[in-house]
């Protein structure tokens, strides 16, 4: 039988394990951060990261964290905008800019053709059913 205890990654504090993955106190105080980011962007609209994250003294990772949560909205804030996951370029929403994400989508696009094709080549193997390399080129035009 195991415990549903643990340590807070936080602040190393023995907690029975939630949802959160941090101990009581620590979402307390990270409400507490959201409530100061809301309340500063609401007076100040044009504000950039760095100056919210200097103004509330909320670190820069755990505002990027409620943006990337939904819980702050930088639509109406211009000249905020966060990293992209995959290459760090400036996005105002989502984990990967758009470049990024058209790339991933032709990779699994790729891949998928290619799983299909090995499959193919696997069950004519199987059937002792050869082909010519004509064939081979036609279904690459196509």
């Amino acid at each position: 039988m195991s415990l549903n205890v643990g340590n807070c990654p936080r602040c190393g504090k023995i907690y029975v394990k939630n949802i959160h993955g941090i101990c009581p106190h620590c979402i307390k105080e990270m409400e507490l951060q959201y409530e100061k980011c809301l309340k500063y962007l609401r007076e100040y609209r044009s504000c950039t990261l760095q100056e919210l994250s200097e103004a509330t003294d909320v670190p820069m990772q755990i505002i990027t964290k409620f943006i990337r949560e939904g819980r702050i909205s930088i639509k109406h804030n211009p000249n905020m905008s966060i990293a992209c996951e995959v290459c760090g370029g400036p996005i105002r929403e989502g984990l990967m800019c758009e470049s990024c994400r058209g790339r991933l989508l032709k990779d699994v696009s790729n891949m998928s053709e290619d799983e299909q094709r090995n499959k193919l080549l696997a069950e004519q193997k199987q059937e002792g059913i050869s082909f010519k390399i004509k064939d081979r080129l036609n279904d690459r035009l196509k």
